[in-house]
Formats: structure tokens, C-alpha cells, sequence
């Protein structure tokens, strides 16, 4: 049960340093600093969009619109945050015996 948590967590580590590379290379398109007519940089900033985008849609149909501001990534990097914790204190409680 143990290394199932350090699963979890090291698979929420890896989760959150996704969401923050497709999160600066969005700025980067944005402020044209990456040009997305390089196929290698469009097929990878796909491949990000891909695996995030089903995280953030759920919470994108509950905040408001901010314009041209996204806040999911923010939500989605708390939520992870939230779990991780929720994941260490269980794994505290089980090695030491005492409940949370």
C-alpha cells in the first residue's frame, strides 16, 4: 500500500510538470516566440494539449470567462497540490500507526 502512494504521487509530480511545460510553452506561442509552423514544436504542443485538455474541460464548464485568461491549469495545479497532501498524510499515518 505503501508504494502505491509513492505512485500516486511521483504519477501527480509528472502530472504537474506536464501542465507547467504546456502552460509556458502556451506563452511562448502566445507572445510568438515559438512559431508553431515547426512541425516537431505543433505535434508536441498537441500531444500536451491532449493530455490536459480532459483535466481542464470539467473545471472550464464551472469558472466563469475571463476573456482570453485561463485559470484551469491554476485549479487543476491546486487540485494536485490538494491530493498530494491528502497522499502524504496518508502515508505518515500508515508508517507511524496513528490515524489521521
Amino acid at each position: 500500500m505503501l508504494t502505491l502512494i509513492q505512485i500516486a504521487q511521483v504519477l501527480l509530480n509528472v502530472l504537474s510538470m506536464i501542465i507547467l511545460v504546456q502552460f509556458v510553452l502556451s506563452l511562448l506561442i502566445a507572445f510568438n516566440v515559438v512559431n508553431t509552423y515547426n512541425d516537431f514544436v505543433r505535434q508536441f504542443y498537441n500531444g500536451l494539449n491532449q493530455v490536459t485538455e480532459p483535466l481542464y474541460r470539467p473545471i472550464r464548464r464551472v469558472l466563469p470567462d475571463f476573456g482570453q485568461l485561463d485559470f484551469s491549469p491554476m485549479v487543476v495545479l491546486l487540485l494536485i497540490r490538494i491530493a498530494d497532501l491528502v497522499l502524504s498524510n496518508l502515508y505518515a499515518s500508515m508508517l507511524t500507526g496513528r490515524p489521521l
